[in-house]
């Protein structure tokens, strides 16, 4: 995998949009991310983990800290990654969730994590997935390296170094289960854990069984009297021995099964006997039943003759629902005759009153318009009333038209007219105004022009204004960096002369420590006895020993000071460079003049700018106001003309209007006559014919009813003489409708088919019981004698079901309790086999390394990290420091297999990684993660990593080391490889020419820059 180009948009410290071309580095092979601390170096590493993974580790968990603090809400947050995976070349674009303003109304919103995939193809940009969830499955296959492994193999971040080398057991175990995803291992572990408790539960289940099983059918034999009668019958100890805890399993199931052949024949017995019972019970129960059938045929034969008597009493009630249905029937044929003659005269009623209602209107009608007694008309008087009426209201309906369009043009004149004279007023002034305007232009076009040469250098001015008051800024930073540069080089200075002496005082214990050796060794000769050292057995002046001797804690503890003063003298070192290199930055941007000079000259410098505003808003204001007076003008102009065309034409359409107006004015004086109005006329013409033409009607209305309603009487009347009935109301009174007469005629059929019925029943009865008595039998003792045989046949039958479901029972605990026996010996075995391999792989006894599956596939990565580190660390260190894998056994109970160890070839003897110092735990912190991305990119299918970055450490390295751990980052960008590092080292800076610089502006926003061109995408 290779890194292209990366863009920063509204992410972390960076507001504007920053581009990073990491192909600009490639003819270098290494270069060097440097900036002040805080300026947003590691960002730049977050960006490109964000941008591939959608997240950033430091940040997990509150995705929102990605976006710039320096945005404002409408501003975007963006990040692009290009990058090659393979033989093709994909761009990443991915935002992060924020709240911006809502588009529509007021408030904020949330954007969504956004993300797109894009292919670089035949020269355009092909888009292949456009949602995270698509984003983040391609990237997986297209990557091949997880978030973690991006982490450990390509993105080695600050403080990550040490994490590795130093962790313990546990710690290590989770890191590397993260890399190689041995999870699955410890599924296997907890599998088998499962399948061990399992095992050891079904053997315990499977002889909890077996005692089970027994000891229910030894309660069901004792409960029946069936335990120990052959034993006793044989032996009379026998029985006892069964009872005792001691007896065997096998003599349990053995006596169990004769006890069930016991119960077996007690079964048989019990239902040979229910046999016997059912059949006395069946011969009582006929009897019986025989007894019941004759009571109550009895009963039933006088419950016929109760009802008969019933039906014979309700003959005279049946009878005269007979007379009242005959009348009906005969009633019936005149309905249609009565119910005529009632409508007929409903209608003559009605008819009278519409009539007396038309005469009272018309009456009403006439004294209103006539103002006169009224008559009542005939109707030759009222047919010349309505076609009077008529022509009347035709001609006024003809005139309404004209009478309503005079009131309209009466009211459009004087409208017009108004028009008329606004227009002639309008039209002087707008003559006066475009005699007014070419004066004032001419005015306004001079004002300008001075205005105009009072402003022209304002820009420059405002240029000048900010130069120095980032000067002036920068000026006074420079007093205060200097003073923190004097106390970090006056620490520097103490933490030198404390490393001094720390030295010396090493150095004098070492050479007292070789002086007491000496000392000692010359206590030892003897005259004429050889040296052990010299071999000689001459000792001409044997070297004395002064005072005590130097003991290991006394050096120990000189050398932990000494290393303690060096390291405390490197971060001096270090803290005073960065003040030197502070300072200078500073001094530069200020153009070494003093904070007072630049002060004086931005005073000037800013009254000059506000004369030049001043100018500048007077000229902007004379723009504005001649561009108004010109747009002024032209309005003026076409106004002119408009109001001139308006006025020609309010004149004809007034002059139109009156002529409409006396025509219209003739038509309505001859059409109202002498009514105030035409309407009043066509008002009273129309009420005078409607009130006429209703009373005609009406008395139409009830001459017709009289002749229907004598009509129907007679019909009625010739209708009535041969019946029954007297008159119309007699014969209404007869009637009944269609539900009633049903009623009737189903009450007399009902009884006549009822009691029919009932005299064949009380002949039937008669016949079967002829010659037996009407006092019922009695069935009792029957009932009793049935009774006592059905619940001895019960009794039995209940017994001789216990005896053989209790006898199959004790047969079937018989046969599984001797089968369970017989596999209890298989789950014994298998548990074994299964609970030892448990125990191997969960790191238990006879686990005697404590290693668990995971940790022994672990511990085998492990020694191929190991051993690709050394390659690097033996040349870092000179060939002093290996590293080596432990498998010892860790303390209280902690994972084993996964430890480290420095090897020092001085002294030959391995030692705690945590004993190495700062610049030496750097050197193998590094060795181990480049180790580790090596084997992790193998076991990730051979990914290859071009682009690798590094971030801080180099800082507590001294000279000599710091070159050989650059020789070492120097072979990495052999084939190719990019290397990019983050440090704060001067050394570093002079030793790497190509430099991402990235700085914080005096705004707070930081920006990146890359002295190299910029190519586009692609």
């Amino acid at each position: 995998m290779k890194l292209h180009r990366l863009e920063l948009t509204g992410f972390g410290p960076f507001r504007n949009t920053q581009i990073v071309d990491f192909d600009a580095f490639e003819t270098d092979g290494i270069f060097l991310i440097a900036g002040r601390t805080g300026a947003g170096k590691s960002s730049v590493l977050d960006g490109v983990c964000f941008g591939l993974y959608g997240g950033v580790p430091r940040y997990e968990g509150s995705e929102r800290r990605l976006r710039s603090d320096h945005c404002d809400p409408a501003d975007p947050t963006r990040v692009v990654v290009e990058f090659t995976a393979g033989d093709t070349r994909w761009r990443v674009t991915r935002s992060p969730e924020y709240d911006r303003p809502k588009q529509r109304g007021t408030g904020m919103t949330t954007e969504p994590h956004r993300a797109q995939l894009d292919e670089w193809i035949d020269g355009e940009w092909v888009g292949r997935a456009a949602r995270p969830v698509d984003v983040a499955r391609d990237l997986d296959e297209i990557l091949g390296l997880n978030q973690q492994q991006f982490l450990q193999v390509i993105l080695l971040a600050q403080n990550r170094f040490a994490e590795f080398l130093l962790a313990k057991n546990d710690d290590r175990q989770r890191l590397l289960r993260r890399l190689f995803g041995t999870r699955t291992y410890e599924g296997y572990q907890t599998a088998l854990d499962e399948r061990r408790r399992a095992a050891e539960a079904h053997v315990t289940t499977a002889g909890e069984g077996v005692q089970m099983l027994l000891a229910e059918a030894e309660a069901m034999l004792a409960a029946d009297g069936l335990e120990g009668i052959d034993a006793e019958a044989t032996d009379p100890g026998a029985a006892a021995v069964d009872a005792e805890a001691g007896t065997s399993l096998e003599d349990r199931i053995a006596a169990v099964a004769r006890g069930a052949q016991r119960a077996a024949y007690r079964a048989d017995s019990l239902r040979r006997e229910s046999d016997e019972a059912e059949a006395t019970h069946r011969a009582a129960d006929r009897a019986h039943t025989d007894l019941v059938a004759l009571r109550d045929a009895q009963t039933e034969r006088a419950r016929a003759r109760d009802a008969l008597a019933a039906r014979e009493a309700e003959q005279p009630a049946i009878d005269a629902d007979r007379s009242i249905l005959d009348a009906a029937r005969e009633a019936e044929e005149l309905r249609p005759a009565l119910e005529a003659e009632a409508a007929a005269e409903i209608a003559l009623s009605s008819a009278l009153a519409m009539e007396e209602r038309a005469l009272a209107q018309w009456q009403t009608v006439v004294v209103a318009i006539e103002a006169d007694h009224p008559h009542e008309p005939d109707a030759d008087d009222l047919t010349a009333i309505i076609d009077a009426a008529a022509a009347t209201a035709a001609v006024a309906e003809a005139a309404r038209d004209a009478e309503r369009d005079l009131e309209r043009w009466r009211g459009e004149l004087e409208g017009t007219q108004a028009r008329i004279a606004a227009s002639e007023a309008a039209q002087a002034d707008l003559e006066a105004q475009a005699a007014a305007l070419p004066l004032e232009l001419a005015a306004l076009d001079h004002d300008l022009a001075v205005a105009r040469d009072a402003a022209g250098g304002r820009d420059a001015v405002h240029r000048r204004v900010t130069d120095l008051e980032s000067r002036r800024t920068a000026a006074q930073e420079v007093i205060r960096e200097e003073a923190v540069l004097r106390e970090a080089e006056a620490l520097y200075l103490a933490r030198t002369a404390e490393h001094d002496r720390a030295r010396t005082e090493v150095t004098d214990l070492l050479r007292r420590r070789l002086a007491g050796y000496a000392g000692e060794l010359a206590a030892a000769l003897a005259p004429g006895e050889p040296c052990d050292v010299c071999g000689s057995t001459e000792h001409p002046a044997p070297a004395r020993h002064d005072g005590e001797p130097v003991t290991d804690d006394e050096m120990n503890a000189a050398e932990r000071v000494r290393d303690a003063a060096a390291t405390a003298e490197q971060e001096a070192a270090r803290r005073a460079t960065d003040a030197r290199d502070r300072v200078a930055a500073v001094r530069e941007r200020s153009g070494g003049e003093s904070e007072a000079a630049v002060t004086a000259a931005l005073t000037e410098a800013r009254a000059t700018a506000a004369d030049a505003d001043a100018a500048a808003a007077r000229r902007d204001e004379l723009v504005f106001r001649r561009s108004r007076l010109a747009e002024t003008a032209t309005e003026v102009a076409a106004e002119r003309d408009q109001v001139r065309l308006r006025l020609s034409a309010e004149r004809e359409r007034a002059a139109s209007l009156r002529a409409e107006i006396g025509a219209a004015e003739q038509t309505v004086d001859r059409a109202r006559g002498d009514y105030a109005t035409v309407a009043a006329c066509q008002e009273a013409a129309e009420t005078r014919r409607a009130a006429a033409e209703a009373l005609w009607r009406a008395r139409d209305e009830s001459a017709r009813a009289r002749t229907a309603r004598d009509r129907a009487a007679a019909l009625t009347a010739a209708a009535l003489e041969p019946t029954r009935f007297v008159d119309a109301i007699d014969a209404a009174a007869a009637l009944r409708d269609r539900a009633a007469r049903a009623h009737l005629e189903s009450r007399i059929t009902d009884h006549e088919v009822s009691l029919r019925a009932e005299r064949d029943r009380v002949r039937e009865w008669e016949l079967k019981l002829a010659g037996v008595a009407d006092e019922p039998v009695d069935v009792d003792a029957a009932a009793a004698t049935a009774a006592a045989a059905r619940d001895a046949w019960s009794a039995a039958l209940d017994a001789a079901a216990r005896a053989a479901q209790r006898a199959a029972h004790l047969r079937e605990l018989a046969e599984r309790a001797e089968d369970a026996q017989r596999k209890i010996g298989d789950l014994a075995a298998e548990a074994a086999a299964v609970t030892r391999l448990a125990h191997t792989v969960a790191g238990r006894a006879p686990n005697t390394h404590r290693m668990t599956l995971e940790s022994f596939v672990l511990a085998a990565e492990l020694e191929e990290i190991v051993a690709a580190a050394n390659l690097r660390l033996d040349e870092m260190s000179a060939g002093r420091y290996r590293l080596q894998h432990s498998d010892a056994l860790a303390a209280r109970g902690a994972a084993s297999g996964l430890g480290l160890q420095i090897l020092d070839a001085h002294t030959g003897r391995p030692r705690p990684a945590s004993s190495l110092s700062g610049g030496e735990t750097f050197l193998a912190s590094l060795a181990l993660a480049l180790g580790l991305a090596e084997v992790v990119t193998a076991r990730a299918g051979g990914v290859r990593l071009d682009t690798l970055f590094i971030d801080e450490g180099f800082g507590s390295l001294d000279d000599e080391t710091l070159d050989l751990a650059m020789r070492t980052l120097d072979e990495l960008r052999q084939g190719g490889r990019t290397v990019g590092l983050i440090s704060h080292v001067a050394a570093m800076k002079e030793q790497i020419p190509a430099q991402l610089m990235v700085e914080a502006s005096a705004q707070g926003p930081s920006v990146i820059r890359q002295d190299v061109a910029i190519p586009a995408p692609g």
